[in-house]
């Protein structure tokens, strides 16, 4: 059994090992077990289901909602030599019964259908025809009423288990709390489910809070980062969608709007150019991304707030699903929760309304947060993220200085105390500052001692301290519809005390500004296009998306490689038989020509059964402490790239490693990693001059001609040489 899992693995799918827990998940299901399973979008659980499907002798039968999401999926599992179909509304009636009549003769293995299906008499009778061996009930948390995204169609879903008793179900979702996967077992009748809980954890992805002050300029800065890449920006309206689209059109970048006000065929169509590339940016409202299997969006925009922490974790969840870095932004400003109160005040059940105004309030939490953003959402999920630093958010990526704030956080504590706890942050910051308004003259707030207090922070640096003072617990921020400031226990101990408070801030070039670049596989960016284009071409011609072909992750890697034989293009990630069989030649053809027009080698492709990239076996270590490892990589004078790939980490995670070994005192020889002559001098001229605290002035004076890694690597051998 385990021989015939990974036989099938590879030659259906194109992959060498299973993703964490997959395994587990398979072997559950061919044992006849009913199961849940939460897992983090892109983390391959439609895998868990497929595979087995190939391998029961019946018809596997998926009930979705994401019907655009359907057709890709049939036709990726398709151009894998698997055969599916799908029924929903979509289809007209002359075309469904042709795959009713496949189901019937037992030619398909998956079918997949949408819920509102299951409510029908003559379809249920349909189906009481077939020999089906396994249920799987995708984004399960719509069946909960507790869950974020409910649905009532999802309700008929409860017959399943009276009408095919000996079917093993398998419900499945990205997002759910504990309060919801209980719910989801109970409605679906499957108590006994074995469950599978893989974490929300998405280190690919890389989360970020940019201040939602001259928005539309920050947005298009950010946007030429991703020229010709796929980018969601989420907006709060339809009329907000189609102004963006345009204005981002009128400023020359291909972007198109969608929404669930425009006609079916319109929307349609919109969803199709963008999957298929024919544009790369689609502005839309939150009706669009559920149903979007492209794995190749490489930033996800909220350029309004978003309702809910799930909601939020699900529509970033459309980033980076074929496991290669990407960015997820979400322009904030407190302004925006007026735009929100609008649909709360449509909400007439008191408790629903209630429940929704807590989880907005949740997201604001999560914007205003000065401490690891990726460990708050595992948190809130229910999951423990016990990293001190998860290198993939803002606040854990910024460079950051050290505040002595005892004596502004007194004035700042004595104002919310002398005005009762009964005021907001901005009433107690015009204050602090003095301002003369209408509210602060009829309470008489000028009369008091901490008027005009404050003359070294501006008003943007205080409304900073008061969200680090609430993170330190000395003051509360209410949840009521008009929030209050109010001090603490450890507020008023902190000031009868006279204790030290110090904070960590953002240092001044950091705010707002560009992160570092999120790093990828140094692959030949030129082949990577060639292929890029073949890739469409052939896409075109099959009438699929380009990633039903060979995904980005795919292509980076032949484009790495230089794969020139079947043996070693098979070897590249997602390369099946089928695969090798239909596409091989094309793909090598272009890989062939441009080796040798450039005068390249091929390398050999090395793969562990975890399918990462991996060393010759004389050259692996023996030691497990990710420190040594990379230690033992320099003494065998692998470079950066090399390091990177055969670790299976970021580039800048080995430049980390380089530092933190110097920092320890290790001795260790990195001469060999230094650039050229006049690359090294000129960056080291830079440090000398800016000093070596900061990267971004030096990034800075050198015009950006250098990376990030390159100057973190000449910082380190620079000290390394001390």
């Amino acid at each position: 059994m385990p021989d015939l899992i990974y036989s099938i693995l590879k030659k259906n799918f194109g992959y060498d090992e299973f993703r964490t827990g997959q395994k587990e998940i398979i072997e559950s299901v061919l044992a006849g077990n009913d199961n849940f399973v939460l897992m983090p979008t892109g983390s391959g659980k439609s895998l868990c289901y497929q595979l087995p499907a190939l391998m029961l002798s019946g018809l596997t039968l998926v009930i979705s909602p994401l019907i655009a999401l359907m057709k890709d999926q049939v036709d990726s599992l398709k151009a894998n030599g698997v055969k599916a179909a799908f029924i929903n509304s979509s289809l007209p009636h002359n075309e469904i019964l042709p795959v009713q009549e496949e189901a019937l003769s037992g030619k398909l293995k998956i079918l997949y259908v949408a819920p509102e299906r299951m409510a029908l008499d003559n379809f249920k009778d349909f189906l009481q025809n077939l020999k089906i061996s396994l249920i799987a009930v995708d984004e399960a948390h719509c069946i909960s009423e507790w869950g974020h995204d409910f649905r009532p169609d999802y309700r008929n879903l409860k017959m399943l288990k009276n009408i095919f008793r000996k079917a093993p179900i398998i419900a499945l979702t990205a997002t759910a709390t504990e309060k919801v996967r209980l719910d989801i077992l109970k409605e679906l009748s499957i108590s006994q489910a074995k469950i599978f809980i893989s974490g929300f954890n998405r280190p690919n992805l890389n989360l970020r809070i940019i201040k939602k002050k001259n928005a539309f300029d920050k947005l298009l800065s950010l946007l030429k980062n991703y020229e010709n890449k796929a980018v969601i920006i989420y907006c709060f309206s339809r009329k907000e969608t189609e102004a963006l689209a345009m204005d981002l059109k009128n400023t020359g970048f291909k972007a198109q709007a969608y929404h669930a006000g425009m006609v079916a065929n319109e929307r349609k169509k919109t969803q199709e150019l963008f999957i298929r590339d024919e544009f790369n940016i689609i502005v839309a409202t939150i009706a669009f991304g559920m149903g979007i299997d492209k794995p190749d969006v490489r930033l996800v925009v909220h350029y309004t707030f978003p309702k809910s922490i799930e909601g939020y974790y699900q529509e970033i969840g459309r980033a980076g699903r074929d496991g290669l870095k990407s960015d997820c932004v979400m322009f904030y400003t407190y302004a925006d929760a007026r735009k929100h109160e609008y649909f709360l005040n449509d909400i007439a059940d008191e408790t629903i309304r209630k429940q929704t105004e807590n989880k907005l309030i949740e997201v604001m939490k999560f914007a205003e947060l000065k401490s690891c953003r990726r460990k708050h959402i595992l948190n809130y999920f229910g999951e423990n993220y016990k990293e001190a630093n998860c290198h993939g958010c803002d606040n854990c990526n910024t460079e950051k200085v050290t505040l002595d704030a005892t004596i502004v956080a007194q004035k700042i504590l004595s104002a919310i105390l002398r005005t009762g706890n009964r005021f907001g942050a901005n009433h107690i910051i015009n204050i602090l500052k003095g301002k003369k308004n209408e509210k602060i003259i009829n309470y008489g707030h000028d009369k008091l001692s901490v008027y005009d207090i404050v003359k070294d922070y501006s008003v943007d640096e205080l409304k900073e301290i008061i969200n680090l003072i609430i993170n330190a617990g000395l003051i509360i921020k209410t949840n009521d519809q008009y929030s209050v400031l109010k001090v603490t226990q450890a507020g008023l101990k902190f000031i009868s005390q006279k204790e030290k408070l110090e904070l960590s801030l953002p240092s001044k070039e950091d705010i707002d500004e560009e992160q570092e670049s999120i790093n990828e596989l140094t692959y030949d960016k030129t082949l990577f296009e060639k292929l890029r284009y073949l890739r469409k071409q052939i896409a075109d011609k099959l009438n699929v998306p380009p990633f039903v072909i060979f995904s980005d992750a795919s292509l980076q890697e032949m484009a790495f490689y230089f794969p020139i034989d079947k043996e070693n293009f098979s070897m590249i990630t997602g390369v099946g038989a089928r695969k090798l069989e239909s596409f091989g030649n094309d793909f090598l053809k272009i890989i062939i020509a441009y080796v040798k027009k450039n005068n390249l080698s091929s390398k050999k492709i090395y793969k562990s059964r975890s399918g990462k990239i991996r060393l010759p076996r004389e050259e692996r270590s023996v030691n497990g402490d990710t420190f040594s490892i990379t230690n033992e990589l320099i003494n065998r004078q692998l470079s950066i790239d090399d390091m990177a790939k055969a670790r299976g980490l970021a580039i800048s995670t080995i430049i980390s490693h380089i530092e933190q070994l110097i920092n320890s005192g290790e001795k260790i020889d990195i001469e060999y990693l230094k650039p050229s002559p006049e690359v090294y001098e000129k960056i080291k001229n830079a440090f000398k001059q800016y000093g070596e605290e900061k990267l971004r002035p030096v990034f800075e004076y050198l015009r950006e001609q250098y990376s990030y890694e390159i100057i973190r690597l000449v910082r380190a051998i620079m000290n390394a040489e001390l």
